[in-house]
């Protein structure tokens, strides 16, 4: 409930004013004097001020009015202030007005105007108070990110800002953190940020690709092995958590762990031991954890494919990464970025990139910047540069017989049931085949069938197959 403070010679005046405001939801406060008035203001959070101009019986030059609204002033340069007025100081008013007074009204007022003046004043004042607020916060972000390495990433909208903001605010501290995204969107440079503003910057920064290792040699490259530990060790080898000992190890594609491997580093996370495949010898490492995946790990704790207490320990603070498609911001700034200055965009080329959906995101945004210096015939690029082609100029690509058949596909699919379950009857047991010739790995099962195992997963739950 908003305070509003009244200040005028005469009581009557007060309890008239007070008992209008309060029926209209507001809270008064009232005084006679300028010198409690000024007091008033200093305890209590007052949100407008409505003031008259003499405080001295058979004063009407308007000049206590005027000290009382250069005090108000000085002590708080922004609070709303309404002058009641005599006839013989409307120039005055008018004067204050002009020096920062919010209205004025003469005696006798007008209760539905001076209710209106009240509301919109108290609102105005109000927003500006955000807006100011909003102003400071902008300043220190700015400032913060003015004085941090981004590492060169280039961004322009809310989403990004926000996961940058997040992510230097989170860089000074050793808590574990989980990036999650689609490929492409940029996990591994969000990665760099926080390494390169945290305390362990001039530190190893080692990053591993899960996805990427093959699975019988993942545990020796994350881990170590010692000479025989398997076939072709022929020498003592570190793993990536030895060598990022003291600094920063980036998992990506967590998700892509076998479980065995789940289980040496939840006990590293916890205690910071581990041994070397193929020796006894316990060893110790301080490591900060940086992981990041596309899958949903929470999908793979239902499925029994990921540890949820592995889950709890990278996931201690989790930044998500928006799609390229969620942040439409970013899209023109970073293709100016990636074909540099010799090129330029016209507004048709800008709005086939935007109208893009970059399924594979920045890293795809980037390929498509490399085609089209490439392939440009001048220095203006079009969208048949970058390899898009909008639906109008498909539509006018089209001769009139591949219009009909389009037309006709839709009734031409009807006739396609019978073959869509033929083809159903063959994926299962395609996927039965591989889960035999893979003993049940799911890893495995989804490369070979080039699917994703979140993918797999579904198929297998489709076609009733059990693992």
């Amino acid at each position: 409930m908003d305070t509003i403070l009244i200040v005028d010679d005469n009581q009557a005046v007060c309890d008239a004013l007070s008992l209008m405001l309060e029926l209209n939801g507001y809270q008064t406060l009232t005084c006679l004097s300028p010198e409690v008035a000024l007091e008033l203001v200093q305890l209590h959070d007052v949100a407008l001020v409505v003031q008259d101009m003499n405080f001295t019986q058979d004063t009407t030059s308007g000049e206590e009015g005027k000290r009382l609204f250069y005090a108000f002033r000085q002590q708080q340069p922004d609070l709303p202030i309404i002058l009641l007025t005599a006839w013989t100081q409307l120039e005055l008013a008018v004067e204050l007005v002009k020096e920062g007074a919010a209205d004025y009204m003469g005696k006798p007022w007008d209760d539905a105007k001076l209710l209106n003046s009240i509301s919109n004043l108290i609102s105005l004042h109000r927003l500006s108070k955000q807006n100011a607020q909003l102003s400071r916060v902008e300043t220190q972000r700015m400032a913060a990110i003015k004085d941090a390495d981004l590492c060169g990433m280039i961004f322009n909208s809310g989403a990004m800002q926000r996961c940058v903001d997040l992510a230097l605010q989170i860089a000074k501290s050793d808590v574990s953190v989980l990036i999650t995204g689609p490929n492409g969107a940029g996990k591994d440079k969000l990665a760099d940020i926080i390494h390169a503003n945290s305390t362990l910057k001039n530190r190893p920064l080692i990053k591993v690709n899960i996805g990427a290792l093959p699975i019988d040699l993942l545990e020796a490259e994350l881990f170590g092995a010692e000479a025989g530990a398997f076939t072709g060790a022929t020498k003592a080898r570190i793993g990536r958590f030895e060598a990022a000992d003291g600094g920063t190890l980036f998992l990506d594609e967590i998700g892509n762990l076998p479980l065995s491997g789940q289980v040496k580093l939840l006990r590293v996370l916890q205690t910071g031991e581990f041994e070397r495949l193929g020796s006894h010898q316990t060893r110790s490492v301080n490591v900060r954890v940086i992981s990041a995946t596309n899958a949903d790990l929470a999908e793979d704790i239902q499925a029994g494919t990921f540890r949820e207490d592995l889950f709890y320990r990278l996931n201690v603070i989790e930044l998500a990464l928006p799609s390229l498609n969620e942040r439409k911001d970013d899209i023109l700034p970073l293709v100016e970025h990636f074909i540099g200055a010799d090129f330029t965009l016209p507004k048709q080329t800008q709005q086939a990139l935007l109208s893009h959906p970059w399924p594979g995101n920045v890293r795809e945004l980037e390929n498509a910047c490399k085609r089209a210096a490439i392939l440009a015939q001048s220095a203006e690029l079009t969208s048949t540069d970058f390899g898009l082609v909008t639906e109008q100029a498909l539509v006018a690509a089209q001769t009139p017989i591949e219009r009909t058949s389009e037309h006709q596909a839709s009734s031409q699919s009807r006739t396609s049931v019978n073959e869509d379950s033929e083809s159903a009857v063959d994926e299962k047991a395609e996927i039965v085949a591989a889960l035999e010739r893979h003993q049940g790995v799911i890893a495995r099962v989804a490369k070979s069938l080039g699917l994703s195992r979140q993918a797999l997963y579904r198929r297998m739950q489709k076609y009733q197959i059990d693992k």
